[in-house]
């Protein structure tokens, strides 16, 4: 996992629901921990585009419900900047289950668009992704 460049506005908290974009079997997930981050005290942790999260299986296959499976946010809503200076904003928020905590995708097929930022992170899920915004 590589440094991002640009700055990532951290704007899902814990117990957010996003959609997964793949065929792994998940529909919905809900955000349980976000690996690696640190805050103040008191503060709840929040996930951006390109960050692993620990996510609960809300909705989706009956073997994939229950379970905490790992997971990258590829999209979200809130508008960040990046090095150029441009500021990027998708229409939904959007996540990809994972098989393990290095970055191998569990599908084989992504549906909308995939940040840049993503892509130069995670190497494994910029293979799969046809469009990487």
């Amino acid at each position: 996992m590589k440094a991002l460049k640009g700055r990532v506005t951290r704007s899902l908290p814990l117990q957010a629901e996003l959609r997964t974009c793949d065929n792994s079997g998940a529909k919905v997930l809900k955000i349980v921990s976000v690996k690696g981050h640190k805050t103040v005290k008191g503060r709840s942790p929040a996930a951006g585009v390109g960050d692993l999260v620990m996510a609960s299986v809300r909705k989706g296959k009956l073997e994939m419900r229950k379970t905490v499976v790992p997971a990258i946010i590829v999209r979200q809503r809130k508008e960040y900047r990046r090095a150029d200076g441009t500021h990027v904003k998708f229409e939904d928020n959007a996540a990809v289950v994972l098989k393990d905590l290095k970055g191998n995708p569990k599908g084989t097929i992504f549906k909308g668009p995939i940040a840049k930022e993503v892509a130069e992170r995670w190497p494994a899920v910029a293979k799969v992704a046809n469009m990487i915004l």
